[in-house]
C-alpha cells in the first residue's frame, strides 16, 4: 500500500470540518489566555495604582493586586476551557471535590491565607514599619498572600507565616511619631544624684533632638552594686530615636565629666590570704578607733 493510497482512503469529509472546527476553537482559546492575560495584570496593576493614588497602604494595595490578578487569571483559564468544549460544570464539580481534598491537606496554607486578609483588613502594620514579632525584628517589606516579609537592619530578609504573625504579639515602633528613650546613666556613690540630675537636665533643654512638648522624666532608679542607677527618659521623634540615643549618651558623659561626676564601672579587689585589709575594707569600729585623738 502505497502513501497515496492511504491518503485516497481517508475521507476529507469526514475529519477535515472537525478539524477545522477544533483548530477555531483552540486558536479563540489561546486568544482569551492571551488577552485574558494581558488584561487581569492591567486591571491589578490599574487597581494597586488606585489604591496607592489616594494615599492606601503599599500593603494593602499589594496584596489587594495579588488578590485581583489571581482572581483574573481563573475566570481566564476557566473561560478558555468553556471555548474548548470543556463541560464548565462537570469540571467545576471535579475541581470542588478537588479542592476539598486539598483544604484538607494543605490547612496551614488556608490558614496563613485567612490570616493575611485579617492582617490586610486590620492593619496593624503598614509598609515600612519598624516591627517586633515573635521576637524577629524588622522592617515591614511586603504582606503576601501566605507570608509576611521582613528586612532587618543587616539587609536580610525574614519570612513569616501570616498565621504565626497574628497569633503572635506585635510591637510596631514606628507607629507612633515620637517615642520615650530610656538611657542607662550611672554616678558613683561619693556624687550627689540631685547635682548629677541637674547637670543632666540642662543637657535635656539644650539639645535640639529633644522634643520639648514633652517633659522628660529624670528619677533616682535604683542602687545598683558599684554605682546610684538614674533614670533618663527623654522623648524624641521615632525616625531620629537612634542618632538621638548615640547623640544624648555622648553629651551626657561630657557634661557629667566637665562637671567633675565619676561614672563607674565595676570593680574587684583581691587579697591574699595573711596580708592586711586595704584601709577603706577594715571594720568600721578599727577606723572610728585610730580616729579618736590620743591625749
Amino acid at each position: 500500500m502505497t502513501f497515496q493510497s492511504v491518503l485516497d482512503a481517508i475521507r476529507y469529509d469526514l475529519w477535515g470540518p472537525a478539524l477545522l472546527d477544533f483548530s477555531g476553537r483552540l486558536l479563540t482559546a489561546l486568544l482569551i489566555l492571551g488577552a485574558g492575560w494581558w488584561l487581569a495584570h492591567r486591571i491589578a496593576g490599574l487597581v494597586g495604582k488606585a489604591i496607592g493614588a489616594r494615599g492606601g497602604d503599599l500593603v494593602l494595595a499589594n496584596f489587594l493586586r495579588r488578590l485581583v490578578l489571581i482572581a483574573l487569571i481563573v475566570i481566564t483559564v476557566v473561560g478558555a476551557l468553556d471555548r474548548l468544549g470543556v463541560p464548565i460544570a462537570s469540571l467545576l464539580a471535579a475541581l470542588g471535590a478537588a479542592g476539598l481534598a486539598l483544604a484538607l491537606a494543605m490547612r496551614d496554607s488556608l490558614s496563613n491565607l485567612a490570616a493575611g486578609v485579617l492582617l490586610v483588613v486590620t492593619r496593624p502594620f503598614r509598609a515600612g514599619d519598624f516591627v517586633d514579632i515573635s521576637g524577629q525584628q524588622g522592617r515591614v517589606e511586603r504582606i503576601d498572600l501566605l507570608q509576611t516579609v521582613l528586612a532587618t537592619v543587616d539587609n536580610r530578609l525574614i519570612t513569616l507565616p501570616n498565621s504565626q504573625v497574628m497569633n503572635q504579639p506585635i510591637i510596631n515602633f514606628s507607629a507612633r511619631e515620637e517615642r520615650r528613650l530610656d538611657l542607662p546613666v550611672s554616678i558613683a556613690y561619693e556624687d550627689d544624684p540631685a547635682r548629677a540630675i541637674e547637670v543632666i537636665r540642662r543637657v535635656l533643654d539644650e539639645h535640639p533632638r529633644v522634643l520639648k512638648t514633652r517633659e522628660p522624666q529624670l528619677l533616682v532608679q535604683r542602687f545598683g552594686a558599684s554605682s546610684v542607677d538614674l533614670a533618663v527618659r527623654p522623648w524624641v521623634r521615632t525616625s531620629e530615636v537612634l542618632q538621638a540615643q548615640s547623640d544624648l549618651l555622648a553629651a551626657i558623659k561630657a557634661a557629667l565629666e566637665a562637671a567633675h561626676i565619676t561614672i563607674p564601672y565595676p570593680q574587684q579587689v583581691l587579697r591574699f590570704a595573711g596580708d592586711p585589709p586595704p584601709t577603706g575594707l577594715r571594720p568600721a569600729a578599727e577606723r572610728a578607733e585610730e580616729a579618736i585623738p590620743r591625749s
